[in-house]
């Protein structure tokens, strides 16, 4: 018994030694050649937010003080201080007072900085330090030290929150609001008597430049990267900007593949990192970075071309037709004329087709003439006397996204005496543009099984107050049968920040299915399982949860003084998330006519 007390000490006391030195970091920590003194103006900084953008403190408005507070999502007093944080915010968010989370650590990407706010709930800015500029501004050591600046940037304060939690013990009470003191000092124009505390925390861990050790080349290491990752998009006429499809093409685009590729934000992907099991994950892994990282500062060597073919890609007609040759094709009646710049309002078109009987599908693609003007088109099917309702949704195509194509003896139903109406968002892109759409059609091969259903968790009944940075709206639905999950999918327009799908089921057990922490209108990505083997029992509940950012720091907002309410366009809001699955116990037994898609028996 009494080894087994020494030995959980002896790691208690290394914990502490391992906090206090390097914060869960395997790295030598460098402290500022120069700690700016407090007084100092240290400027309006720059870091980047949760979209990816370079961002600075003169991009929050009107504000009376700053509170930088040093973070990562690892230091356990970082998490033990969060709730007090959030208290404080609230408190003095409406009196001119603007709280920021830095987060310094080299490891942690934009999306799991992201995360790590909606699994905290921090209601205020999370932003990822440029290679710890801002700390070394600051004279940030440790996290989660704070550093309180007035409305013109100079320092105020540098130290503690307060005395309450240290490392290796906690008072039952602060005796020191030293946060608190230096808001209220600078609120109320007094002088502060204690400008700097020290602060135990996990030491700051400095940005560093890595240096290709190996020889990495275009040929060997690269290209069967941009194969395995990029070409599905950045190949011609598609709505990719550029291809990459030689080695040309990648030099020529070179710094940019290693910027977007050590942010994470190429290749696309929105889902959270605890959420790995989808099929079309789309992230590199650290090593395959890291060689884009190392390719790039070695000068983008070429190295030996192959013996074998180059990569093949599609031919034209395969370019048009994904899914092969569709068994039926719709296109617009009308050819649509779109300005060279602006905004351009939703179009609504119905296609010139009315479906004669039921009709089982087993792939759509949704094919512009002109892709690059194309951000998104919703596909759903309508009767002709009913408006569009995105509860008779069927399928869409969104940036990045392919073809719907669902597996053997799964379809989509389009119900006898149905049209289809799309609705169309295009982009603007300098000069004056022209798009048709057609729609490709492939019929259930065999027999049918099971009808391919979703639940639609919508909410349009909210308000979004002016200036809100974490407006919260939520709805649920409940599973009438046993059902195996397919996948999901999440829209909200420019003020959508993050949604969390969760799963409660019968037995009081709760599960998170996904978070998608920094939502983008651009990249409205379907999420799907790798199997349909994700059982959901009756009685599951399945519910979203949607944040919206309605502050004048959200840089695409196009209106920060309005309240928002639900509506069809950007300016307006929307929350729906979809739940795509098939009952468990469905055998429809269904023979499919090849040449119709229609039930033989």
């Amino acid at each position: 018994m009494f080894f087994s007390h020494l030995r959980c000490h002896l790691s208690l006391l290394m914990l502490v030694f391992f906090i206090a030195g390097n914060g869960g970091e395997a790295f030598t920590a460098e402290s500022p050649a120069v700690k700016p003194q407090v007084g100092a103006q240290v400027g309006p900084l720059q870091f980047k937010d949760i979209r990816y953008l370079t961002r600075s403190l003169h991009d929050f408005i009107n504000q009376k003080a700053y509170v930088v507070i040093a973070c990562n999502t690892t230091c356990p007093l970082v998490k033990r201080y969060l709730p007090r944080l959030q208290r404080l915010e609230q408190k003095y968010r409406s009196q001119g007072v603007q709280f920021i989370a830095l987060h310094t650590g080299p490891s942690d990407s934009i999306r799991d900085i992201a995360e790590y706010a909606i699994v905290h709930d921090i209601p205020f800015p999370n932003v990822q330090d440029i290679r710890s500029h801002s700390v070394k501004a600051l004279g940030l050591e440790r996290t989660p030290e704070v550093t309180v600046l007035d409305s013109e940037f100079k320092i105020h304060y540098r130290g503690r929150i307060d005395d309450q939690y240290r490392i290796g013990g906690v008072l039952p009470q602060p005796t020191e609001n030293n946060l608190v003191d230096a808001i209220e000092a600078i609120l109320n124009n007094k002088t502060l008597k204690t400008t700097e505390t020290n602060v135990d925390g996990c030491t700051i861990t400095s940005h560093s430049v890595s240096h290709a050790v190996n020889s990495v080349t275009y040929y060997e290491d690269i290209q069967p990267l941009i194969k395995k990752h990029c070409l599905d998009c950045h190949r011609p006429q598609t709505e990719a900007p550029f291809a990459l499809t030689t080695l040309e093409e990648v030099q020529n685009n070179g710094a940019m593949i290693a910027k977007v590729v050590q942010e994470q934000r190429m290749p696309p992907w929105y889902g959270g990192s605890s959420h790995a099991e989808f099929a079309n994950h789309r992230s590199m892994s650290r090593k395959e970075r890291t060689l884009i990282a190392d390719w790039y500062q070695a000068r983008m060597p070429a190295g030996k071309e192959p013996v074998d073919l180059p990569v093949t890609l599609p031919t034209s007609d395969q370019q048009k037709w994904l899914i092969g040759e569709p068994d039926l094709k719709i296109s617009m009646l009308e050819t649509h004329t779109l300005p060279a710049d602006g905004y351009i309002p939703y179009r609504y078109t119905v296609l010139p087709f009315i479906f004669p009987e039921d009709t089982w599908i087993s792939a759509i693609q949704i094919r512009p003439d002109n892709p690059s003007v194309l951000h998104h088109c919703n596909m759903a099917a309508v009767s002709l006397t009913k408006k569009w309702d995105e509860s008779n949704f069927i399928t869409g195509k969104v940036p990045g996204s392919g073809p719907t194509v669902l597996p053997k003896e799964l379809g989509i139903l389009i119900p006898k005496g149905s049209a289809l109406a799309l609705q169309i968002h295009y982009t603007s892109t300098g000069k004056p543009e022209r798009c048709k759409i057609s729609i490709g059609f492939k019929y259930v091969e065999g027999k049918v099984q099971k009808r391919y259903r979703f639940l639609i968790m919508r909410n349009t009944k909210f308000t979004i107050p002016p200036g809100a940075p974490h407006h919260e709206v939520s709805n649920s639905k409940t599973l009438d049968r046993d059902a195996h999950g397919i996948g999901l999918f999440a829209h909200m327009h420019l003020r959508g920040k993050d949604l969390s799908f969760l799963a409660h089921y019968p037995d009081g057990k709760d599960e998170s299915l996904l978070v998608i922490p920094n939502y983008s209108f651009d990249w409205q990505i379907g999420y799907l399982w790798k199997d349909q083997r994700h059982f959901f029992p009756a009685g599951t509940r399945i519910e979203a949860i949607a944040h919206y950012d309605n502050s004048a720091f959200n840089p695409f907002n196009p209106d920060p003084t309005a309240s928002v309410r639900n509506g069809p366009q950007t300016y307006h809001e929307m929350m729906y998330a979809f739940f795509f699955y098939t009952y468990a116990d469905e055998q429809l037994n269904l023979t499919i006519d090849p040449d119709t898609g229609q039930a033989t028996h």
